[in-house]
């Protein structure tokens, strides 16, 4: 059974997005304009009393002072658009709506969606109520949305958990090189003939093609997002009319070179883990990280920059630190740029700021991060690709980081849930952007979950302070195929994907293996402790799985229960893409 839950502001209230909405709209020229209303829109799969609804809307939906509760659509004049993420999209607002029914002890509630019902007064056209519904109100890659009727509900498609499950061979070994380019360009895998032809020269020595799990692995480990390709590449360069001379790398020869010339006894750890740190006092040690997010906020602001503070703040983790400030440079085309002028498929700057400076307080403020400084630059070269550039520091008690997991070691999952989301991440950001790039790129735009971070980032402390795992990291670009090929690059490990926490059913083998959904850390446990870090979990109301363990025989092997996904050897895995030049 599918409920609908509408909270609007009572009559005589002031709606403040209805009064920002008519703005814009009012600024798009179009006539016949009128007042706007906006209202929080709730679809809700469950078999659920009206009574029990009522309740559950009372205690967790409705502040009674301002708004009211409607529980069918209200009939009104004017166009009403309702506007929900898409089936699958990371919803936070619905799975805390979900743990709040759960402690009030309303049980058995499906799958829910949030969105916004937007009654648009006046006598505006049907065609100039879509032009609002698709220039201000959605993101086509994230969010649709309906026009007077009611919206059907964003449900993700109920599989079988394991269902449909196919582990596909990629036909690699006899493929010319321009074969080689289209497996390339089709899959997303944003890899060169050279890096093709030595994965392709690989698999022939081993007998056999390789999986879609294998291939997509390698595509996320050599991205440029993950190796840095090109500031590792060997550069002929010259001068006028000097004889031209080798650098060994712009990372190598310049950048780590710098850190290691000056040689500051502080510096405790740089170029080697998640987060640089260096020495504060008796105590503590500094932790510090900056990454920039860019293609993923041209695309879904919110969503990337949102998900770029998520990301620095779980590399601060990621090095056994609390996060205690957040900084951010942001740079972005002209605010009062003419629509007309904007490339196909780009964003309005405005639309972009607004966006990413949500998505960076959003997430900094649920987790409890202030952010102390930072920056907004606005030229024109940022219009189709804004810089957003987050940056998070963090103390760590000396010594409190262990960097080295053991044979036998349990591969322990903690945190959110994986999703389809973030599938090809660390490939979409090493592309090059273009006008198609919002339609074959969506599943590549992450939704944070900062409420889960924080739950997260409270368990790692604990363990860490009780000395429970001897490695951790996360799962950013990649997913689990990066953090747990890192991990056990000098161990290998065996990982049982069927027994990864999935949001929905119905992912295939790769793609839980690739996702780079939000909030997860990889930790290594010995078996002794794992029962410890369970119960911290459990007591914190995040997910604790074991996947596998680490083993020792330099391999990567996948299993789907008696299936086999992929074996891959972490030499391979890691040494083997060829050198750019």
């Amino acid at each position: 059974m599918i409920h609908r839950v509408e909270i609007a502001p009572k009559a005589g209230s002031r709606d403040a997005r209805g009064e920002r909405l008519a703005r814009q709209i009012a600024e798009m020229g179009l006539r016949g304009a009128g007042a706007v209303t906006v209202s929080d829109l709730y679809v809700i799969e469950g078999e659920l009393p009206q009574a029990e609804l009522q309740r559950l809307t009372g205690a967790l939906l409705v502040d009674d002072i301002l708004e009211e509760a409607r529980f069918t659509p209200a009939r009104t004049s004017g166009q009403v658009i309702e506007v929900t993420l898409r089936p699958g999209v990371t919803d936070s607002a619905a799975e805390n709506l979900r743990s709040g029914a759960a402690v009030i002890g309303i049980v058995g509630l499906g799958q829910i969606a949030v969105g916004q019902r937007y009654v648009l007064g006046g006598s505006l056209h049907e065609a100039d109520a879509r032009a609002v519904a698709e220039t201000l109100l959605i993101n086509a890659v994230v969010q649709t949305y309906s026009l007077n009727t009611p919206i059907a509900a964003p449900f993700v498609q109920a599989v079988a958990l394991g269902a449909g499950v196919v582990i596909e061979t990629i036909a690699l070994r006899e493929a010319s090189g321009d074969d080689l380019l289209v497996i390339s360009r089709r899959r997303r895998l944003a890899l060169d003939l050279a890096e093709m032809r030595a994965i392709q020269l690989h698999f022939r020595k081993a007998g056999r093609d390789p999986t879609d799990a294998e291939i997509e692995m390698l595509a996320q480990t050599w991205s440029e997002h993950c190796v840095h390709k090109t500031f590792r590449a060997k550069i002929t360069y010259t001068e006028g009319d000097a004889k031209p001379r080798i650098i060994d790398g712009l990372l190598k020869s310049y950048i780590r070179a710098a850190t290691e010339t000056i040689n500051k006894p502080w510096v405790r750890s740089a170029f080697v883990d998640n987060a640089g740190v260096i020495a504060f006092d008796d105590t503590y040690d500094l932790a510090f990280k900056v990454e920039t997010h860019n293609h993923p906020s041209a695309l879904e602001p919110f969503g990337g920059a949102n998900t770029g503070v998520g990301g620095v703040v779980r590399d601060i983790i990621g090095v056994s630190a609390r996060p205690i400030a957040n900084t951010d440079v942001l740079c972005f085309g002209p605010q009062d740029m003419d629509p007309a002028t904007l490339p196909a498929g780009v964003l309005h700057p405005r639309r972009i700021a607004e966006g990413v400076t949500h998505g960076i307080e959003d997430y900094g403020n649920k987790m409890g991060i202030p952010t102390v400084n930072g920056a907004f630059c606005y030229d024109e070269g940022y219009t189709a690709n804004p810089l957003v550039f987050c940056g998070c520091l963090g103390l760590v008690p000396i010594g409190a980081h262990p960097r080295a997991a053991n044979i036998g070691d349990l591969v322990v999952v903690i945190g959110g849930r994986t999703g389809r989301d973030g599938i090809g991440g660390a490939t979409f950001s090493s592309m090059e952007m273009g006008v198609e790039t919002a339609l074959i790129a969506g599943s590549s735009v992450q939704i944070g979950h900062p409420i889960h971070e924080k739950q997260t980032l409270e368990a790692i402390l604990i363990a860490r302070d009780e000395k429970l795992y001897t490695a951790i990291t996360d799962c950013g670009a990649g997913g689990l195929s990066s953090s747990i090929g890192e991990m056990a690059a000098e161990l290998g490990a065996v990982v049982h994907l069927e027994r990864v926490p999935l949001k929905y059913a119905g992912l295939q083998p790769w793609e839980v293996w690739l996702s780079e959904a939000q909030e997860r850390m990889v930790l290594a446990v010995p078996p002794k402790h794992w029962p410890r870090v369970k119960a911290i979990c459990g007591s914190l109301d995040i997910d604790a799985t074991a996947l596998g363990e680490f083993t020792g025989d330099k391999r990567i092997r996948l299993l789907w229960g008696e299936q086999t996904a992929g074996d891959l050897s972490t030499e391979f895995l890691n040494d083997g893409i060829p050198r750019m030049e």
